[in-house]
């Protein structure tokens, strides 16, 4: 859920000064980042300020422009190039309702997490970024729609994708849905190529 402004991101409370230095490593203005994040302005401003929550998306997206990973954005820092990673009790961090746990190791070309989307979530966004993801519903049922193609998946079901796709990811069930989720990481200048204006709508 989006804080309101002027109130702390609790549940987050370290990626605010993180998204901003990170743009500010990058040589990127707020406007050409919140450009290629899909974002106005103010709105990344809000984020980098901690006056609004991003959602797990968000982090995704903002992960791939500036060449680092979700869990690096959330300040984990797990051993590098972990061969196994255990899965003991989800208790993964919150994002806007979606709530994920790492699934694999850091600075690798692809990130996998595990995922639970609740219902209702972002249900309305759609994204459009370089690389390929692969997901798999491990439990309740996903609706992933790619460009104006609509899918319901069960428990079992997987997809694999081209990212360029416009596409949209929501839980279908009350209940929200639980699922694997590996997509490739972008560290190099083509990151910064993300579209997203005019299509990741709020």
């Amino acid at each position: 859920m989006n804080t309101p402004d002027g109130a702390a991101a609790d549940e987050l409370p370290e990626v605010a000064p993180r998204l901003r230095d990170l743009r500010r490593g990058r040589g990127l203005t707020l406007e050409a980042a919140a450009q290629r994040a899909g974002l106005s302005p103010a709105h990344l401003s809000r984020l980098e300020t901690g006056r609004r929550q991003p959602s797990l998306p968000m982090l995704l997206g903002l992960a791939r422009i500036y060449g680092t990973t979700v869990s690096e954005l959330l300040g984990e820092r797990p051993p590098e190039r972990e061969a196994v990673i255990r899965g003991g009790v989800f208790e993964g961090p919150a994002a806007d309702g979606w709530q994920y746990q790492r699934a694999g190791s850091p600075g690798r070309a692809m990130q996998a997490l595990r995922v639970r989307v609740p219902h209702g979530a972002e249900g309305d966004l759609v994204r459009v970024h370089p690389g390929e993801e692969w997901l798999y519903v491990l439990a309740g049922h996903l609706r992933v729609t790619l460009g104006d193609t609509v899918h319901d998946l069960a428990p079992g079901d997987s997809a694999h994708y081209d990212s360029l796709t416009p596409h949209r990811l929501s839980a279908v069930d009350r209940e929200g849905a639980e699922l694997l989720f590996v997509h490739t990481l972008l560290q190099s200048p083509a990151a910064e190529l993300c579209l997203g204006d005019g299509i990741h709508r709020r």
